[in-house]
């Protein structure tokens, strides 16, 4: 595609169909969870969930990234590279969850489960399989196939969708006439929170089965000399993701030992996480845009426009998340139907939880100068700056204010993350953002947001239309602002032309 922008913003749209519509689906989820389960076993399934992405980070030792680094250089063999990655993930992934099966029992014992050591080893299982999956979603991702991409994602979460449907509305009835099911060797008789882990175990072996043609392409063939190069640029990212994924879900973890009422811990993170979950679609857009965008600015960082590029695609970015930040928090009455009612004390946390998304976002934006100048050491540091910041916000607050220090820390530690990164991309890989237009995009989301704080109490139907016209408002500007930009830069070029 000749166009950049319409390159990104094409693949961006793929990627999100397949991702926006299994989100969408998987909030038939929410509804489902927040009315079955008990706040505590919701609080149980997001427990292990932290746990999941924490450790699905070391598990993949960062070889995404060094995949698209390796295979772009010249010279290079692009199967090799992730052949040798995909050979390393395996071995580490049959080693950890043949532990995870020798050692179920006593660590399901000791997180308070006991009988639950079936939920360990699906655990286990699924982190094997996501690690191995990673690295053939990555070499799709590179090879532009965001359609194959999007089609085997898709399925993999329709499956844990079905399984969930299944067996919370289905099975209760039929597991109490048909006690000795063989199912029951996989799940309880009764609903709780191993039906929802189970849901995603299966899942994955699923997009296991369909990434198979693509796994009998790999070569297999081991370099020691390119494994050697991939696991030093690579290592330093898994390092720097680990503390950035503890940033993201630690207060899960820390909600067990310093939450204000210690009974109810797991009560108050299952609330935590549906409030969270409404901020999710903020989260969507950055992960679609993330799986775009992070091969598209290695292709270009050859170009000699790359870094005027890289500047025009924060300006886009931010503007679209301030529409889903006002498009979610204006409509939030209706938005927060879809939790069940014991459960929507947690949407307070929802603006919170969207403005720390949007700094997450321009925060990836900015680490990209790391990523293209192979720094990648600094991401360690930055990553960590914003760790110490989660953990002593929460350590502090959280025995006092419960999750709403928790979605505070959010929010403060990718800021400070974001300060710190762009601080050192000055000093090395110098990009010339726009701060400008981006904080005039972020003042009046926040305007329009505060504006809608003060208008009198109306009906809902009513409530509705002011809250559109008010986001009318918001894009009405947006748009005039990137059509004078426009402008601009054709009388610029024309000046040049006439100039020549």
């Amino acid at each position: 595609m000749s166009n950049p922008f319409k390159q990104l913003a094409g693949e961006t749209a793929i990627y999100g169909m397949s991702t926006i519509l299994a989100r969408i689906v998987n909030f038939l989820l929410v509804p489902l969870y927040t009315r079955v389960l008990t706040k505590s076993d919701y609080g149980v399934v997001t427990e292990f969930m932290a746990y999941i992405a924490i450790f699905q980070v070391i598990l993949s030792l960062g070889l995404e990234t060094g995949c698209f680094r390796f295979a772009s250089k010249e010279g290079t063999k692009q199967k090799e590279v992730f052949s040798n990655a995909f050979v390393t993930v395996f071995a580490l992934g049959v080693a950890f969850f043949s532990l995870l099966i020798v050692f179920s029992d006593p660590i399901s014992t000791g997180l308070g489960y006991e009988g639950f050591s079936n939920v360990i080893i699906y655990v286990g299982a699924i982190l094997a399989i996501d690690s191995c999956s990673a690295i053939l979603f990555a070499k799709q991702r590179y090879e532009h196939k965001a359609v194959k991409f999007a089609v085997i994602k898709t399925l993999k979460i329709f499956t844990e969708i079905g399984i969930n449907l299944f067996l919370y509305l289905s099975m209760p009835s039929y597991f109490a006439t048909h006690s000795q099911s063989w199912l029951l060797k996989f799940v309880s008789a009764t609903p709780d929170f191993s039906y929802a882990i189970f849901a995603v175990f299966v899942s994955c072996l699923l997009c296991l089965v369909l990434l198979i043609p693509d796994l009998i392409k790999l070569t297999f063939k081991f370099d020691k000399k390119l494994w050697k190069s991939l696991m030093i640029y690579s290592l330093p990212l898994m390092v720097a993701g680990l503390p950035g994924v503890m940033n993201d879900f630690l207060d899960r973890i820390l909600m067990r030992f310093i939450n204000v009422d210690p009974i109810m811990w797991r009560a108050d993170l299952g609330e935590y996480q549906a409030g969270v979950k409404i901020a999710v679609i903020m989260s969507l857009f950055i992960q679609m845009f993330r799986y775009a965008a992070e091969p598209f600015f290695f292709q270009r960082q050859k170009q000699s426009d790359s870094r005027i590029i890289y500047a025009k695609v924060m300006n886009y970015f931010v503007a679209f998340c301030m529409f889903i930040f006002l498009a979610v928090i204006l409509y939030i009455d209706v938005i927060g139907l879809i939790l069940g009612k014991n459960f929507r004390a947690g949407l307070s946390i929802a603006p919170i939880m969207l403005m720390a998304y949007l700094v997450l976002g321009m925060l990836f934006n900015i680490n990209m100068w790391y990523k293209l100048s192979g720094m990648t050491k600094y991401a360690i540091y930055i990553t960590l700056s914003g760790l110490v910041v989660t953990i002593v916000i929460n350590l502090i607050f959280m025995p006092l204010y419960s999750y709403h220090a928790a979605a505070w820390a959010h929010l403060a530690s990718y800021l400070v993350m974001f300060l710190f990164s762009l601080f050192l991309g000055r000093k090395y890989f110098p990009i010339s953002y726009e701060w400008d237009k981006i904080l005039i995009f972020i003042v009046l989301g926040l305007s329009i947001y505060g504006i809608s704080l003060l208008l009198p109490d109306m009906g809902l139907w009513l409530k509705m239309v002011v809250h559109s016209l008010l986001i009318m408002v918001y894009l009405g500007t947006v748009f005039a602002m990137f059509k004078a930009q426009k402008k601009r830069e054709a009388l610029s070029v024309s000046e040049k032309e006439r100039g020549a």
